[in-house]
């Protein structure tokens, strides 16, 4: 939650201004070297089942997608309003963790659940943005709401290759197959990677995106190594929360009573989850 909530909160900023592509590319790339250094730390097997190989390729396709939808989203949108949209994924994810892997909540973790996804909503929300922006009001909504479908089926998919290889190993492969789909991509588009011209600024912040959406990343990971995708989902989708933080204490953003009701409804959520 901390991670991706920092992560999304520089990406965005990043995706300004080098766009989507070549800030997913570099700062995967940094998310990789510190993927690496944590086999120096904990063991891993790779030992990898046929089924869990086919689904090792699609994994980081839907990542990626996700990813690229998503900072998409920030270039074209409202940070606010793309921010509450995004936070789709934890419902599109629960839903295909109910349908497909056949997944179940407890009465008190289904009611958590509820209160997480509508407190992120209301934090995540400047109604006064929405009233007073109409004609730019649907501006990067299409991009996010693919962005949080991507999200939801990539969980799942996720989910299925950690029980059988580990989180580590997967965060690595899901890595890996990012930057080498995006490199084949640039190579297929002659689409240039450089960073030439940016500012050192620039460059600093697009390799913390990346240290923290891999830390993110492989804690999540973790999480569904020890826990289904259908709770873990809306506990990470909490990450709005630290993003409006973030957001207050950098751009002097200020927020209202109804985002202050939305994040007190969001903690009490993640309380209830533990039952």
């Amino acid at each position: 939650m901390l991670g991706w909530g920092a992560s999304d909160f520089f990406g965005g900023l990043c995706s300004r201004k080098k766009g989507p592509f070549i800030t997913l590319f570099w700062s995967q790339s940094a998310g990789l070297v510190l993927t690496l250094s944590l086999f120096l730390f904990f063991s891993a097997h790779l030992n990898i089942p046929p089924a869990v190989a086919v689904l090792l390729p699609i994994a980081p396709i839907f990542y990626a997608a996700a990813f690229l939808f998503f900072y998409k989203g920030f270039q074209k949108g409202t940070i606010s309003i793309i921010a509450a949209t995004v936070n789709m994924w934890v419902v599109f994810s629960m839903m295909f963790a109910y349908i497909f892997l056949d997944q179940r909540l407890s009465k008190y973790q289904f009611i958590g659940a509820v209160m997480i996804i509508a407190g992120i909503t209301l934090a995540s929300l400047k109604w006064r943005d929405i009233k007073t922006q109409q004609l730019d009001r649907s501006a990067g909504i299409k991009e996010t709401v693919l962005a949080a479908l991507s999200f939801g089926v990539y969980f799942n998919i996720s989910d299925v290759i950690v029980e059988h290889i580990g989180w580590l190993p997967t965060t690595l492969f899901v890595k890996a197959g990012i930057i080498l789909y995006l490199l084949l991509f640039s190579l297929a588009a002659r689409r240039k990677l450089d960073l030439a011209g940016t500012g050192l600024q620039t460059k600093v912040m697009i390799v913390l995106v990346g240290v923290l959406e891999a830390a993110a990343s492989a804690s999540v990971n973790f999480g569904l190594s020890v826990g289904d995708v259908i709770l873990v989902s809306p506990i990470a989708g909490t990450l709005s929360i630290v993003t409006i933080a973030m957001a207050m204490g950098f751009l002097k953003e200020k927020i209202n009573k109804i985002q202050m009701v939305g994040i007190v409804v969001t903690v009490f959520g993640i309380i209830f989850t533990a039952f």
